[in-house]
């Protein structure tokens, strides 16, 4: 794990809140010159402490799409199994997060799908026939509260 400064956590938020932001705008935000910024965010891209930059969309702009969460258990929970899920998961687009969780379920998926129809092939075609899948449980978003890719940095 990296230690991380104060100016390099006040910068990690300025970020995550918009990596479009110019190295001048950035400098000006920290008190710093431009030189130290751009030193900084070169060493979070080659120690991997900034994994990727990314467009976030609203997607009632872009198209009509519905969220779903689905807590997944599996029929064994040994680690060849748990493995295997995580992998065939990873290939199924729609699945845009997946946990391994502790508690009553195994896997907790985020899925983006066009509709409930997609979402019942997806589920009832796609997921339900992965190995080892035992048990799919629904939850539909009706409103997106709050979304947000900025992870606090204490």
């Amino acid at each position: 794990m990296t230690k991380l400064d104060t100016i390099d956590k006040r910068l990690l938020e300025l970020l995550q809140k918009d990596a479009k932001t110019n190295t001048k705008e950035l400098a000006n935000k920290l008190n710093l010159t431009k030189t130290p910024i751009y030193e900084r965010m070169r060493r979070y891209d080659r120690e991997g402490i900034i994994k990727k930059y990314v467009a976030v969309l609203d997607t009632t702009k872009v198209k009509s799409s519905m969220v779903v969460f689905c807590s997944v258990s599996l029929e064994s929970q040994k680690l060849s199994a748990i493995e295997s899920f995580g992998k065939a998961v990873n290939r199924i687009p729609e699945v845009i997060e997946c946990y391994l969780m502790g508690g009553a379920n195994d896997f907790l998926l985020k899925v983006v799908v066009e509709d409930l129809e997609a979402y019942h092939k997806l589920s009832s075609g796609t997921l339900a026939a992965l190995p080892n899948v035992s048990q799919i449980k629904s939850t539909f978003v009706l409103n997106e509260v709050k979304r947000s890719s900025v992870i606090p940095l204490f």
